[in-house]
């Protein structure tokens, strides 16, 4: 089993303020557009900074029953669901938690150039990432944390995967 590293909501925020800061700095994306479910909250909270329409790519990639089971075969959803406007997909930044072996970011970057409605209004795509491991094969265009090895990051959400709604009710009496 991996070393894990257990992230909390207070390190989390202060992670994804470090992302939006390197982003401000040099890079002025039109649309942010999140992989889920990783990127969600990392979207949420960069939406609100930067100021940028959002969009969401639904992939499924982990099977099994636990928070650490083994990446699988990709499955893409048919569509994107966003608000944002067709020319606001010219400078996309592409947004997951993690770079683990680097095959979703690299698989979705392709997904989404060949994205029918928005493909013709795509000039760029950067990518960005809380997380990058030692042993993944990509390099994101933004990510504060390089890690120096491969441990399964347990995130300030990720408890609730192993928690039953009646757990919860039973906590919450």
């Amino acid at each position: 089993m991996a070393d894990k590293l257990i992230i909390s909501f207070k390190e989390y925020t202060k992670i994804v303020e470090n992302l939006a800061i390197q982003i401000h700095d040099s890079y002025k994306p039109t649309v942010l557009v999140g992989i889920m479910r990783g990127a969600a909250p990392i979207i949420d909270i960069l939406s609100r900074i930067l100021k940028l329409p959002i969009a969401y790519i639904v992939i499924q990639s982990y099977s099994g029953k636990g928070m650490e089971d083994q990446q699988g075969q990709l499955v893409f959803a048919r569509e994107i669901s966003s608000l944002a406007k067709n020319e606001d997909f010219n400078k996309v930044l592409l947004i997951d938690d993690l770079s683990d072996t680097g095959l979703t970011l690299n698989k979705s970057i392709e997904w989404l150039k060949n994205y029918e409605p928005i493909k013709g209004f795509i000039k760029e795509v950067k990518t960005a990432c809380l997380w990058k491991k030692k042993s993944s094969k990509f390099e994101p265009d933004f990510c504060p944390v390089r890690l120096n090895s491969d441990p399964w990051i347990v995130q300030p959400t990720e408890h609730y995967e192993e928690l039953s709604i009646e757990e919860i009710i039973k906590k919450n009496k």
